[in-house]
């Protein structure tokens, strides 16, 4: 197989400093990329992180440049991008991977843990890749990366406020998803599991190699311009890549429901059996008429 390499193409990677970010803006520009490494974080010793992986790609005989925004505000966002179109001269790719996190019970949750977390995660993604958004659609060419999580697709104890940003983001993919595909913009996520400064805690004692390392190949192949697919996310760790969707049952139909049918036929609601994966809304409704029109036809006195 041909190597699959972005010569000519410019990167940004949100939170690139350590972690999950830094393994991305590694291989992105080992792969011939130039890379805006955007990182607000310090190093153990005090220096910027951004500048760090920086200097780790260039001693590569990469093309890397700094950046120091935040993404948690639209000017940030702004800045951030205009970094790779007034350096680097335009921008490709959007990986979007900067995170915090806030961990608490609802009951106890405050509303800056709230807001802290929304910032950084969902009005980040937003504030960067909209600029870089514009561009894309004007060189007819992009592809969007956003990081979501298990937490927001399947829940987690004690995360409302990350997991709420985190399944913000799959809707986010899909909408986008559809909105650029006449531009030439493919948009999707990646729900990577890895050991990183801001998993510490949560993985601490999980036993297999969950380098950041083993999720970076996913991250770039989604950044390629090869990549057949839109609107998908994939969960990526250890070595393993797969799919996830959202499917809907064949459910049960009756023109005349009422709650007591409703009550009745849970299990036949719930049956995962013959599931379809709606392509969006209006394949959704699609499915949901001709259930109506079925039922309603079986319901028609014989003659």
């Amino acid at each position: 197989m041909t190597d699959l390499r972005f010569d000519g193409r410019v990167a940004v990677v949100t939170g690139a400093g350590g972690g999950l970010g830094r393994a991305y803006a590694l291989l992105l520009a080992s792969r011939g990329a130039g890379v805006v490494v955007n990182d607000i974080g310090t190093t153990a010793d005090g220096a910027s992180a951004a500048d760090a992986v920086v200097e780790e790609i260039r001693r590569a005989g990469g093309t890397a440049v700094a950046d120091r925004n935040s993404v948690s505000t639209a000017e940030g966002g702004e800045a951030l991008v205009g970094t790779a179109l007034e350096t680097l001269g335009r921008v490709d790719i959007v990986v979007n991977n900067a995170g915090i996190v806030r961990d608490k019970v609802f009951h106890k949750l405050t509303r800056e843990m709230l807001d802290a977390v929304l910032d950084v995660h969902l009005r980040g993604a937003f504030f960067v890749t909209q600029p870089a958004w514009r561009a894309m659609r004007e060189q007819g060419y992009g592809r969007v990366v956003f990081t979501s999580s298990s937490s927001g697709i399947l829940g987690n104890f004690g995360q409302s406020n990350y997991g709420a940003a985190k399944m913000g983001l799959v809707g986010l993919t899909r909408v986008l998803a559809a909105e650029g595909e006449r531009n030439g913009i493919r948009v999707n996520a990646i729900a990577p599991s890895a050991r990183t400064s801001m998993t510490a805690d949560v993985l601490d004692g999980t036993a297999g190699d969950l380098d950041p390392a083993h999720v970076a190949p996913v991250v770039g192949w989604l950044a390629h311009e090869d990549v057949p697919v839109t609107g998908e996310v994939f969960t990526a760790g250890a070595g393993r890549v797969a799919r996830f969707f959202v499917g809907m049952t064949q459910g049960y139909t009756n023109p005349r429901l009422t709650l007591e049918d409703v009550a009745a036929h849970v299990a036949e609601i719930r049956d995962e059996t013959g599931y379809t994966v709606p392509a969006g809304p209006a394949d959704e409704l699609t499915h949901i008429l001709a259930a109506a029109q079925r039922a309603a036809a079986a319901a028609e006195p014989a003659t």
